[in-house]
């Protein structure tokens, strides 16, 4: 069957008794990326939280600034790194829970940290997000202003900027990027 078959659909959730999730469509969801069906965490990536943002599905987020689950995500896994002994309990609980269909080992293209070459974790964060064509406007003219080298970069950089539709205003790296 197709993918389209399971849209607005439902399923239970594999290691939360009496929890449903719903099957949504998603673009970046295909046939050379993923299984298929594939979870959705909206606070870990930018296309996971359009999809929740279109469906109203809350972002929550239940890892920590340093990679450690919270106690929102339960008491198997509170305290856990997500990326060493909380994927570990994460097997476990699936195979108590009889959902385990298959486990191998994969390498995930996380983004790498430039600076300790340590894959990172992409998690949501409180923010001023504003939508206003007089920030983008402004931004705009602020940038014609910047000696960027080399000098053909400024174009781009102007042509993504117009294509931004929401805006964040922040400062949460003590460092700029490379």
């Amino acid at each position: 069957f197709s993918g389209a078959d399971l849209a607005d659909g439902s399923c239970a959730h594999p290691t939360i008794p009496g929890r449903v999730s719903p099957l949504l469509p998603a673009n970046h969801v295909t046939m050379t990326k993923g299984t298929g069906l594939v979870h959705t965490a909206p606070a870990h990536g930018m296309e996971d939280y359009s999809v929740a943002s279109h469906h109203q599905l809350p972002t929550d987020c239940l890892v920590d600034e340093s990679g450690y689950f919270t106690e929102a995500a339960g008491p198997e896994l509170k305290n856990k790194n997500v990326l060493e002994e909380g994927n570990e309990a994460v097997i476990k609980m699936l195979e108590a829970a009889g959902s385990l269909l298959k486990e191998e080992k994969y390498v995930h293209s996380y983004p790498y940290d430039w600076r300790t070459k340590k894959p990172m974790i992409i998690r949501a964060s409180k923010q001023w997000f504003v939508n206003t064509a007089d920030v983008k406007a402004t931004a705009q003219d602020v940038l014609k202003k910047v000696k960027v080298i080399p000098t053909s970069a400024v174009n781009r950089m102007l042509e993504m900027l117009d294509r931004r539709t929401f805006w964040c205003i922040s400062r949460q790296r003590c460092w700029g990027v490379p």
